[in-house]
């Protein structure tokens, strides 16, 4: 019989916690056979530990929590709960109760048929919409420069066969998404779509700064757009510093015109440094990237597990 494990990251969900266990209890855990919820801690700094355990405690046998030693991201806390879980195929949850937990029946059937990735697409969304123009907007940038196989209105939540989260583990990136690492590895994949609810309980801690680090992530670890475009742009000053050129020499002689014009030639000089300086921060990402890639630090560290009778401290790489 198979197996199916439900990874949960949690950062800062005291207050959603026990309402998704009894949700997913209410819905899905009843029918599913033999399955397994991880929870992974990713350095919360509220009472989230203390739910977890408190759901462990309740349900020993099919409950696994995991303890980042601080706050390393969802990507690697993610990674955390892939590397520990038992089951033949995993699925991702949010702790904020915006996804319907039945999602993940369908996703599992369909992982059935001999589907390797599942991916929850989101049909529709209750959320705001500024919230809905950025996502939409970085989700139009993904499926333009990075990979045109991510849906139109994206996805936080799929399921993976074993064989992906090999995969997964052997990659071991950093500054990345997990999200479009499972879309490069490719596999059989299927959609199933669902509505999006606004989050009721609790604040959101997904903040612009991760919004702006991810794009970024996403970019530098998938495209080769952000280079292409310093070289677009060097090719393009280039050819106005030309043309600008030949045109103050036929103007000097065939008007006279004297080759005045303090003002533009600062323009110039202010818009090229700008350019230089762009290019120089597009390439210290790269250099950034590659640095951080090199010093072979894990992607997160596990202060502690515990899994049925089964409990450890240890340090994971």
């Amino acid at each position: 019989m198979s197996k199916i494990s439900i990874v949960v990251p949690v950062y800062f969900n005291a207050d959603t916690l026990m309402m998704l266990y009894n949700d997913m209890k209410e819905k899905i855990l009843g029918v599913l056979g033999d399955y397994e919820l991880v929870f992974v801690d990713d350095g919360s700094q509220d009472e989230s530990w203390k739910i977890i355990n408190e759901i462990y405690e309740m349900d020993r046998e099919h409950v696994q929590c995991v303890k980042l030693s601080r706050n390393f991201g969802e990507h690697a806390a993610l990674l955390a709960g892939l590397s520990v879980c038992t089951g033949d195929c995993a699925v991702t949850k949010q702790a904020d109760l915006q996804e319907d937990s039945a999602i993940i029946l369908e996703m599992y059937e369909s992982w059935k048929k001999g589907n390797k990735v599942v991916l929850a697409v989101r049909a529709s969304r209750d959320e705001n919409a500024v919230k809905k123009f950025f996502a939409n907007m970085y989700y139009a940038i993904v499926r333009k420069f990075i990979d045109k196989n991510m849906p139109v209105g994206g996805c936080d939540c799929y399921l993976i066969d074993r064989q992906v989260i090999q995969v997964l583990e052997l990659l071991d990136e950093k500054n990345s998404s997990l999200t479009l690492q499972v879309l490069w590895a490719g596999f059989q994949t299927d959609k199933v779509y669902f509505h999006r609810k606004d989050r009721e309980v609790g604040k959101s801690r997904w903040t612009l700064g991760k919004k702006i680090k991810l794009v970024i992530d996403s970019m530098m670890s998938f495209s080769y757009a952000p280079i292409r475009f310093v070289s677009g742009m060097g090719v393009f000053f280039f050819i106005c510093a030309v043309l600008m050129a030949v045109e103050a020499v036929i103007e000097k002689f065939t008007t006279g015109t004297p080759i005045l014009g303090w003002a533009s030639l600062m323009c110039v000089v202010c818009l090229s440094s700008g350019a230089i300086l762009l290019t120089l921060g597009v390439l210290g990402e790269y250099i950034w990237r590659t640095l951080d890639a090199s010093r072979n630090r894990p992607p997160y560290i596990i202060d502690e597990r515990k899994s049925g009778s089964y409990r450890q401290d240890e340090k994971k790489g």
